[in-house]
């Protein structure tokens, strides 16, 4: 692969003017998601420089007034006049969609950006863009108007506020490119802010998959500026050990698998933890595939049929299982941490948003390498293959027994398909897109809000006692748990591999608990059964929090329901005169309201607050939710150590 990068190389398919018509076809969205995208497709500029050896370095800069800046320690995007069509290459690449040196083999071997949109798409969705360009020792600089240059590139002398040269990073950057825009409040209406905790996510990612590269990560908006630097010279190895943090696990270091066939790089790496539930993370070119394709089921089929060919050396394990029972895919990844990376020259993904690849040739390139490595590894370690098998075959027995207690619960209490838990008061309206299911604490309560409610479109779901923590426990409890039962059997959708959410019930599932320490309790217990066995609800967009208020304030025969201690401040102040006579009520239940306030305040659709709730960090959450609701106390003294300052405390 030759390091000359000239105008040579870039490739043009027309087409940009649609981009602002129609960005959602583009992005996907305008909300929060598409404006999130936009740093996306600058950053996998850089990564594809880095994958291709000509970058180490990124910075990524959250300025004010809602202008993003990256920064690339690369080749520079080639600024001379291209040959076809007599303009700057970079204004080529910056103002015609499916222009640039991706489609070019000599430029790039592997690219994750290949099916994006590009940088193109990231400058007809901003107000403007500034291009600066570092090769060879010169500056160039171009500025747009949604999407279109102000005037031809030009080669200046300024810096534009860049931190490529600063003291902190030394005067070693004599090439590369930097991208400065701000997101068109027209595009994006909803807003046009970036969440750093979102894009921290991603940044992070990038780097665990991209070993040795810095990615900076700053935050300028802020009165004092923060900064994270994500930097992994473990690589994926290092990202499994991440996830695993403050687990118990087996073997104790992650075990890494790679090669290269056919042009193909592959890396695995995989670890197993005391948990029941299974996390793989699934790349290409370093694009997460959320719906996996012909990699995940190549490793998941060498995983299995390894794992069934070395049950077969250990006797006593076998006869746990019934008469001619084998380990299953779910058996042996039940438990199992894995992070799967693969580079391919030419991948075929399944739609725009690149979610499943498509290249069946993958398929056997990863089954044959892990089945390889995987057994190898088997021969030499075989205390570490015995724990292994071990867990494999009491999550089969589990399976066996959770088999059996579905079938008993069905025939016991008719929770199957055909039959409604008791408590439940459901709604008239048989279109899942308008109905909604509230999940409440308790008989009380849950009579008030049956009064209360608008029967058409809202069920009740009352629950008595506290639930299951299901971070403790295995799916056979699970399925066989009373309080749980219900709402399994309410919504619809099965848990678990079962689980289908084209059979939801409600678009809206809404918890709603007292605004006390026991409240806060069930919804945790609460979340953390959905996140673990239905995490499609909360991706979906399904799940919420009521809000109920905390205060009613009566004064002249008036009344304010007031949601927290700052609202009830400004009420008392805005009554002004006279506020010794102000009657505070503090709600201490929701049980404490009758039905027409419990509509009034908490679940009249035009009146109500709510919370949805949201996933933007899936691999922090399930930390989070690791360390709090598992089994080691350690690491939840510290959080709760640490974090305690932070906590509002009703007293």
């Amino acid at each position: 692969m030759s390091a000359d990068y000239t105008a040579n190389n870039i490739q043009i398919l027309k087409g940009l003017e649609a981009v602002r018509k129609r960005p959602g076809m583009y992005i996907g969205s305008t909300g929060p998601e598409g404006l999130h995208h936009l740093v996306y497709e600058v950053v996998d500029n850089s990564i594809d420089e880095a994958m291709a050896g000509f970058c180490d370095r990124i910075i990524v800069t959250l300025e004010k007034n809602d202008v993003v800046r990256v920064e690339d320690n690369g080749r520079g995007i080639p600024v001379d006049i291209h040959p076809q069509e007599g303009i700057s290459a970079l204004e080529l690449v910056l103002t015609r969609l499916h222009a640039g040196g991706k489609f070019d083999k000599g430029s790039y071997t592997v690219s994750g950006g290949l099916h994006g949109v590009g940088v193109s798409c990231v400058n007809a969705l901003s107000s403007w863009l500034e291009a600066i360009v570092e090769i060879d020792g010169k500056k160039y600089f171009q500025r747009y108007q949604r999407g279109k240059a102000d005037a031809p590139v030009k080669e200046v002398e300024a810096d534009f506020g860049g931190s490529l040269h600063s003291a902190a990073y030394g005067d070693s950057w004599k090439t590369g490119t930097t991208i400065r825009w701000q997101a068109d409040p027209v595009i994006f209406q909803e807003t046009t802010t970036c969440n750093y905790d979102a894009l921290a996510t991603r940044l992070r990612e990038l780097a665990f998959l991209n070993k040795g590269i810095t990615i900076v990560f700053r935050d300028d908006r802020l009165s004092k500026p923060k900064e994270t630097v994500f930097r992994f010279e473990g690589g994926i190895k290092q990202f499994v050990s991440y996830l695993n943090e403050n687990k118990p696990c087996v073997p104790a270091e992650p075990l890494f698998i790679t090669g290269e066939r056919n042009d193909v790089i592959s890396e695995v790496a995989l670890q197993y933890n005391d948990g029941y539930l299974e996390n793989i993370l699934s790349f290409v070119n370093d694009i997460k595939t959320k719906e996996g394709g012909a990699h995940l089921d190549g490793f998941k089929s060498a995983l299995t049929r390894t794992m069934n060919d070395f049950l077969k050396n250990y006797p006593k394990l076998q006869k746990k299982l019934d008469k001619e029972e084998k380990l299953t895919g779910d058996d042996v990844r039940a438990g199992l941490t894995a992070v799967l990376s693969i580079k391919v020259p030419e991948p075929q993904f399944e739609g725009q948003t690149k979610t499943k690849l498509g290249n069946t040739e993958v398929r056997g390139i990863i089954d044959g390498l892990v089945s390889e490595q995987l057994t190898l590894y088997f021969e030499q370690n075989p205390r570490t293959t015995e724990k292994i098998l071990e867990k494999c075959v009491t999550e089969a027995s589990a399976r066996i027994a959770a088999r059996k207690a579905k079938e008993a619960t069905r025939r016991k209490s008719g929770l199957d398909s055909f039959g409604l838990p008791g408590k439940l008061s459901d709604c008239s309206a048989k279109d899942p897109a308008v109905c909604e299911v509230y999940i409440v604490e308790g008989d009380s309560a849950g009579g008030s809000a049956k009064k209360g409610r608008d029967s058409k479109t809202q069920a009740i779901l009352p629950l008595w006692g506290k639930m299951l923590n299901v971070e403790k426990t295995r799916i056979d409890k699970v399925i066989g748990n009373e309080k749980l039962q219900p709402i399994i059997a309410t919504l619809g959708t099965g848990i678990g591999k079962e689980f289908d959410i084209s059979k939801i019930r409600y678009h809206k599932v809404i918890i709603m608990a007292d605004a006390d320490v026991d409240g806060s309790h069930i919804r945790t217990l609460l979340l953390t059964f959905f996140f673990r066995y239905m995490p499609a609800l909360i991706e979906e967009g399904y799940v919420y929090l009521a809000m109920p208020p905390l205060y009613k304030v009566s004064f002249n025969k008036k009344e304010w329901y007031v949601y927290n201690d700052s609202e009830l401040d400004a009420v008392i102040k805005e009554i002004g005169r006279e506020p010794d006579r102000v009657a505070v009520q503090r709600y201490k239940g929701l049980g404490e309201m009758d039905g027409n306030q419990l509509w009034d305040t908490t679940m009249d659709p035009a009146r109500r607050k709510m919370m949805r709730v949201t996933l933007p960090d899936a691999v922090e959450a399930d930390k989070i939710f690791g360390i709090l609701m598992g089994e080691e106390v350690e690491p939840r003294r510290k959080f709760i150590e640490d974090n305690a300052v932070y906590a509002n405390l009703d007293v």
